[in-house]
């Protein structure tokens, strides 16, 4: 039987018209007050987002910080969750690594041999020798950041460079020629950024997109969804965490995230065909 990749999964999913990435970054303290205050408890608030959710997403976000604050508990955490997702859906390890060449490739072992993630995130800041062992598991997906959606992000990523292009301009232009070779790049880009995404939009091709900032970091779903299929863009997951999970605090929590997903789903379908 074959195995998808990640990009496989990813393009199932958006042929599908399904854009919804859910991010699983569990606060402890948000979670609905009946299923109790213990590490048990995070997992059983994500097995019923996953068990509610799963036939309807593009793909599920693990934010490493949520589940390592836990220790070596935490990281167990992380395994049974993974454990609760179908394998045609695609899983990304949020855990932004980059490092030296060796340091890169243990990390990228623990992702992709370990925890057997389909995807990561990666920071691209210290060169290709930190990218690079990512690059080398071929059937992954790698989200390279580029332009992001904290405030502070203009501190770096668009600072002006003496040929004239932003910080993230040339990130786009590096993960270019590392996707010509390696062929499994994505690119993370702030949907808080809207007016920088339009115009990437033209010279990124068929690289994948994750974006993140709808909701509460002030991003708009609709502008997004416009923007892209404007420029023939279909490839690509709209990363929503709080505004899914917290969607309600009794006990049809679940329910209530399964809505929600539908809900944009429709509203992406809607926007799409008008």
């Amino acid at each position: 039987m074959h195995k998808l990749s990640a990009k496989e999964k990813l393009n199932n999913k958006n042929q599908e018209f399904k854009f919804v990435c859910v991010g699983l970054d569990v606060d402890l303290e948000k979670i609905p007050y009946y299923l109790g205050r213990d590490i048990n408890s995070i997992f059983q608030f994500n097995k019923k987002i996953v068990e509610a959710t799963k036939d309807f997403v593009a793909g599920y976000k693990i934010n490493f910080a949520f589940y390592e604050i836990y220790g070596s508990k935490g990281l167990d955490l992380v395994e049974k969750t993974l454990s609760e997702i179908p394998d045609d859906v695609l899983i990304i390890a949020d855990v932004k690594r980059g490092d030296i060449l060796n340091t890169s490739k243990m990390y990228a072992k623990s992702v992709y041999e370990y925890f057997n993630f389909d995807s990561s995130t990666i920071n691209p800041y210290m060169g290709i020798d930190s990218v690079e062992p990512f690059l080398d598991y071929k059937s992954k997906l790698n989200f390279i950041l580029t332009l992001t959606s904290n405030p502070s992000s203009s501190d770096f990523e668009k600072l002006e460079l003496k040929s004239g292009k932003k910080l993230y301009q040339f990130v786009i232009e590096k993960i270019l020629y590392w996707n010509d070779k390696f062929k499994n790049c994505g690119i993370v880009f702030g949907a808080t950024n809207i007016e920088e995404l339009n115009d990437v939009l033209v010279s990124i091709n068929d690289i994948p997109l994750l974006i993140p900032g709808v909701g509460q970091q002030g991003g708009n779903f609709d502008d997004v969804i416009k923007i892209l299929y404007s420029n023939n863009k279909s490839n690509f997951l709209i990363n929503l965490s709080r505004s899914i999970l917290y969607a309600d605090s009794s006990e049809k929590f679940f329910e209530v995230a399964k809505e929600e997903v539908l809900r944009l789903n429709k509203k992406a379908l809607n926007l799409i065909k008008n």
